[in-house]
């Protein structure tokens, strides 16, 4: 039998910890189809049957679970490797947050990282959850606890939402809206003005960064973040905080590269960072001056 490759081995785990093909499709960004004929080329390959097939999932049979623990051991040993050449060639740390995190990120960069720092920062914006399971990033934010077992989480506060307007805009525009598309929409928050105000939507946009700029411009109201929202001198609020929009708020990373130096380093920067902020992001209003 000719060596696999690492890939296929990496198809394997990702089925084995999501227990389907679906979940491991999603993980890998592949199809369940092709997931699936992998998983049988490696059975036909190693002569072993690795999972027990059901309507519910697959479950690792006595082969696979040893498969399973072997790699592993394998999967941290490319970690250190990888650890150790990141290091000699200067770290990329890589962070996926939501569009106003990077927001609020983007205007304290320094308090981040400086010329004097020995890594450099990859920052992805997206609204979809943020998945370490292979690394595809080192910190996240997450708005709730994760459940997986490889990940390390620490809690930084609750976020508070509220629809707001332009400052001093006329009566009219208390009536009017503006949202981002519907399938778009995969936060509550940008949900909640299809829920709570459909047929008042004049506007809709593809990204939640746009909303700013509209209730700013006077086009209708628009749920944001209080930290977002309070903290705009062009914006008023158009009513009292969504509370069931609140949610907690948690940094995560994975619980075998949180002691790598450079991660260490702006977990605890981003920590205090996102800390420092915990009474705007929960709502309560800051004084202006």
């Amino acid at each position: 039998m000719k060596n696999l490759d690492w890939d296929i081995y990496r198809c394997f785990m990702s089925v084995a910890r999501t227990g389907g093909l679906t979940g491991a499709a999603q993980t890998l960004g592949s199809s369940p189809a092709t997931v699936g004929r992998r998983m049988l080329e490696l059975e036909e390959r190693t002569g072993r049957a690795l999972f027990l097939r059901s309507q519910t999932g697959y479950q690792l049979t006595g082969d696979g679970e040893l498969l399973f623990e072997q790699l592993q051991e394998m999967e941290a040993a490319a970690r250190r490797v990888e650890s150790w050449r990141r290091e000699g060639e200067g770290a990329t740390v890589r962070i996926t947050v939501g569009t106003w995190i990077a927001w609020l990120l983007a205007e304290n960069f320094p308090a981040l990282c400086s010329e004097r720092d020995g890594f450099n920062l990859a920052i992805t914006v997206g609204e979809t959850r943020a998945s370490l399971a292979y690394r595809e990033t080192d910190i996240g934010i997450r708005a709730f606890e994760p459940e997986e077992t490889y990940l390390a989480a620490s809690p930084v506060g609750d976020v508070a939402y509220a629809a707001y307007r332009q400052k001093n805009a006329p009566s009219a525009v208390s009536s009017r809206w503006v949202a981002v598309g519907e399938e778009e929409a995969i936060s509550a928050y940008l949900r909640w003005p299809h829920q709570q105000a459909d047929g008042r939507i004049v506007a809709t946009i593809t990204r939640p960064r746009s909303l700013l700029d509209l209730a700013r411009a006077g086009a209708g109201c628009a749920v944001l973040p209080c930290f977002v929202g309070d903290l705009d001198p062009m914006l008023e609020r158009a009513g009292e905080e969504i509370p069931a929009l609140r949610h907690r708020q948690w940094i995560v990373m994975n619980n075998e590269d949180r002691h790598r130096r450079e991660i260490r380093t702006v977990v605890d920067r981003m920590t205090k960072l996102l800390r420092s902020h915990a009474d705007v992001f929960a709502g309560k209003r800051p004084r202006r001056g």
